[in-house]
Order: structure tokens, then C-alpha cells, then sequence
């Protein structure tokens, strides 16, 4: 993969989707990492964009459901399910307060083969030319010989699916919330290495800050503070730190009882995107091979725990030398 070149004034993460016109913002990890995308998604519509969003749900995911194809539901503000712990339905409650599209589509949490299948369905139900797969941390770029690898079988899981979808032309990764994943033992020195060697790889397409001045900045915020306030008993540790970055908070920021045991460090760093090709992190995945045939999630979790064993010599934990 070599490097495209590009004006310093362009954004290289907006600049590869120039020519979609059908694009699939999509949470990799589970729970509310589709917000993490929001803010994308919200962009690229004010660019005269068709943009829809999807999500790998923690949700149990009603029968009742409008199922578009195996595996993957539409979900809109009026779809049944748990009353007090549905993202989806969340999510798409707050799109129709603002006015716009209340879809939101939800991909049952299985192994990465049928989650493939969902993907293609979906792919060819909405015209897809473009997926950006979204993290909420930074672990779906942990490539598996790190010594801690925060909580991957969601994430890899995704990341395994879309490499799947090989007839999309343009498919990227972009993480938010630089810092989160240490609750979960990611070293963010690890992280920082990895980037360092998709940009040498040519699959880094830069970092760029969400400023909560920008009008898809102040609709984040509002969208999470949405969310905790529907979500009162399981609030996104996640986003709520990530809005409590973009605000300007700094440390240990309380914002929900959930953090009570543990100190957090918010900062500016968390309001950062950091976006790559998405075959350039596929291909740096050192157990993808492993997960994309899993059909369940129980094989998904034997796949990612039988790679853990095989890593004899990881990388070991670095703290920031400054």
C-alpha cells in the first residue's frame, strides 16, 4: 500500500470518501460505540452525502423486529426490546428529535462469518460504496502480540466482516477516545507503535480533533448527554468520557456511578480521531485468520483466548517516557 499525497488543508479521512454517495458508518465494538461515528456521519450528510448508520448490538435483539436480512434489524424510535437498555433505539429516538433519518441498524453479536453475511445484505439492500467502521477506544488496533488487548472480540470480529466485504470500493477505521481502553490493560504506547507502522504500511490517514465548536461537535454532546440521561443504569463510560474531553474537562471526571473504582485521566487526547485504511489494519491483525470463520460468538471468544495462548514473548506494557 504507498501513500496518496495530499494538500495539509485536506483531511485524508473525508478526502478518500470524495466519490461515495452511499456510506455505512458502523460501530465495531458493541454497546454505544456507534456514537463514536456520530459525529462522521453527521459530516459527511452535511457534505450531500446518503449516510447510514449501523451497529454491533449488545442488545437482545427482539423477534419482533424489522429484519432487512439475516442477522442485521432496522431500528427505529419505535422498535420493540429492553426499555432500559437498547442503543440502537436510543440513538435513533435522538436522530428523530433533530429531524433526521431515524434508522439505525443493528447487527446481532455472533462469530465473524454470519456478521460477514450481514454486512454484504446490508451492502446491497442500501447501495453501499463506503463503510467507515468506528471504534470507541483504540483496541481494534491491538494486532494481537501486545500484552493486553483490552476487549477484542467485538471489534476484531468487525474489523474481520467488512475485510469480508471485498466489493465495497472504499472501507477505512476510525478510533475515538484515545486513552479509555486503559481500564481494559491496553497500553497506549502499544498503540501509538501500531500507528506508527500502518503510517510506515502507508494505512494511517491522520488524526484530526472533534471540537465541540463544530456544529457536529455540539450534536455529540448532545446526543451522549441523550443517551445517559435514557440510559440511567448503563451509561457509556466510553462516549461520557470522550464528551467530558470535548468539553474541556481534565482528570478524574465523574459522570457516572459506574466509574466509582477506578481513577480516569480525561483529556484532549480523547477528543481525537485517528483514522486508517481498514485493509492496512486487517492486514496487521496477527489472529484474523483465527476469528474469520467463527460462526458463534462462544467460537469468537475460543478463537480470540486460543490466539492469547499462542503469544509466547508480547510486547510488554510501556508507560510515556514524558
Amino acid at each position: 500500500m504507498t501513500h496518496t499525497r495530499h494538500a495539509l488543508s485536506d483531511n485524508p479521512l473525508f478526502a478518500r470518501l470524495d466519490g461515495a454517495r452511499s456510506v455505512l458508518v458502523a460501530g465495531a465494538g458493541g454497546g454505544f460505540d456507534v456514537y463514536a461515528g456520530l459525529p462522521l456521519a453527521l459530516a459527511l450528510r452535511r457534505g450531500g452525502r446518503r449516510v447510514h448508520l449501523a451497529n454491533l448490538s449488545f442488545s437482545r435483539l427482539d423477534a419482533g423486529l424489522d429484519w432487512v436480512a439475516p442477522d442485521v434489524a432496522a431500528v427505529t424510535p419505535d422498535s420493540p426490546g429492553h426499555p432500559g437498555y437498547f442503543p440502537e433505539r436510543t440513538l435513533a429516538r435522538w436522530l428523530e428529535s433533530r429531524g433526521l433519518p431515524p434508522t439505525v441498524h443493528a447487527f446481532r453479536r455472533t462469530g465473524a462469518r454470519p456478521l460477514r453475511d450481514a454486512y454484504r445484505a446490508l451492502v446491497r439492500r442500501l447501495g453501499v460504496d463506503a463503510i467507515v467502521l468506528v471504534d470507541g477506544g483504540t483496541d481494534i488496533l491491538m494486532r494481537g502480540d501486545e500484552a493486553g488487548l483490552g476487549t477484542p472480540e467485538e471489534d476484531v470480529a468487525s474489523l474481520a466482516a467488512v475485510a469480508g466485504t471485498g466489493d465495497v470500493p472504499v472501507r477505512l477505521v476510525a478510533c475515538l477516545g484515545f486513552g479509555v481502553d486503559a481500564y481494559h490493560g491496553v497500553s497506549h504506547v502499544l498503540f501509538l507503535e501500531n500507528v506508527a507502522a500502518l503510517e510506515r504500511a502507508g494505512g494511517y490517514l491522520g488524526a484530526f480533533s472533534l471540537p465541540r465548536a463544530s456544529h457536529e461537535g455540539a450534536a455529540y454532546l448532545d446526543a451522549v448527554a441523550h443517551a445517559q440521561e435514557q440510559t440511567p443504569s448503563a451509561p457509556s463510560i466510553v462516549n461520557g468520557s470522550i464528551a467530558a474531553a470535548v468539553r474541556g474537562d481534565f482528570g478524574d471526571v465523574r459522570f457516572t456511578p459506574r466509574t466509582g473504582n477506578s481513577e480516569l485521566f480525561v483529556n484532549p487526547l480523547m477528543g481525537l480521531y485517528f483514522a486508517f485504511e481498514l485493509d492496512a489494519v486487517a492486514a496487521h491483525c496477527r489472529y484474523l485468520d483465527r476469528v474469520a470463520p467463527t460462526t458463534t460468538y462462544a467460537e469468537l471468544r475460543a478463537a480470540v483466548d486460543a490466539h492469547r495462548f499462542t503469544v509466547d514473548d508480547p510486547r510488554p506494557k510501556r508507560t510515556f517516557p514524558h
